[in-house]
């Protein structure tokens, strides 16, 4: 090794990431080249990213979420699954509780946390904006769709 390299050192052994040329490497997912064999949750469309679909990762899933104007998804909820997100354009709404009576609203520039095993239903508020946000998601993308609901049960949401 010459004097001006650095070692390369990491904690702890991370062999299950290497390719097969035996080398650990970051893998870039390029844009168009996302994965679409995820699960759905009615019109709720989710693109992964970073997933055990298309590359070495294990315990996250990380992808972007949408929504067309004044669609939403069916009730589900994502199992042992953590949920964080972040929204980057639209009007969105988290409808929960009993008979989904309870809601949060969402807008650009937000962060939201969905606790596992928690039924909940993700709408676009807009019937001419799409619902757009980045999702990561522990371990793994886990969707477990419930019965559908009414339209009119959801306080304040129409569709297009």
């Amino acid at each position: 090794m010459s004097e001006t390299a650095t070692e390369y050192r990491t904690e702890g052994d991370n062999s299950i990431y290497a390719g097969v040329d035996g080398k650990v490497v970051p893998v870039v997912t390029r844009g168009g080249a996302e994965d679409t064999n995820t699960a759905q949750s009615g019109d709720c469309v989710r693109v992964s990213g970073v997933s055990i679909q298309h590359t070495p990762a294990t315990k996250i899933w990380f992808g972007q979420v949408s929504n067309v104007p004044g669609y939403r998804s069916l009730p589900h909820h994502h199992g042992e699954a953590e949920t964080g997100g972040y929204v980057l354009r639209g009007h969105g709404r988290i409808y929960f509780g009993e008979n989904y009576s309870e809601f949060i609203d969402m807008k650009a520039g937000d962060w939201v946390f969905v606790p596992p095993f928690m039924p909940h239903v993700e709408a676009n508020m807009s019937v001419t904006e799409e619902l757009v946000w980045l999702t990561a998601r522990t371990p793994e993308n886990i969707v477990v769709n419930l019965e559908d609901v009414a339209d009119e049960t959801l306080e304040g949401y129409r569709r297009a």
